[in-house]
């Protein structure tokens, strides 16, 4: 499995009010500037899917999908190798967003770049490799923060994919 892992604001902030519920009472940005003890950055770092806004009018959804695995996870993928697994609701309270999900296998081949996302646009991106072998370890470990997405997916490879690789 390749995906990656990002840092995202609101996980953060979450954890800042977790540990820190002053802070969030006192709601100027004065006194969360002067928190005295900050959390460390990676409090807010998630394993998610490689993922993107459809935003690009005369795009495909195809076409959106492989432009952010090239952006995010440095591997060119044809459209023709993506196949289209589902799509769902996700932030049903808040955004009540559309989210299709697509497969593709990639192949040192088929690397172009390192990947990371583009951080003028406050992407934080590393490309992060699972061993099949530890896929649903790492999908049930709750100390491993991740997105309902990351865990789906891992299940629907089990299922889907894994079954029909050949037995070392």
């Amino acid at each position: 499995f390749v995906f990656f892992f990002s840092l995202l604001k609101a996980v953060y902030m979450c954890e800042v009010e977790r540990h820190h519920p002053e802070v969030l009472q006192n709601q100027d940005k004065e006194s969360f500037s002067r928190l005295e003890d900050p959390l460390p950055a990676v409090v807010g770092v998630t394993y998610e899917l490689c993922a993107g806004i459809v935003d690009k009018p005369g795009l495909s959804l195809e076409e959106i999908a492989c432009g952010e695995v090239l952006e995010e996870c440095g591997y060119r993928v044809p459209i023709t190798d993506l196949r289209r697994i589902t799509s769902y609701r996700s932030g049903v309270g808040v955004t009540g967003s559309r989210q299709t999900l697509f497969y593709a296998e990639v192949t040192d081949q088929m690397r172009t770049g390192e990947g990371g996302g583009q951080p003028e646009e406050g992407e934080l991106i590393e490309v992060v490799e699972i061993p099949l072998e530890d896929s649903m370890k790492f999908a049930y470990d709750e100390t491993l923060p991740k997105t309902m997405g990351v865990i789906f997916s891992f299940m629907w490879f089990q299922n889907n994919i894994a079954p029909k690789l050949p037995k070392k």
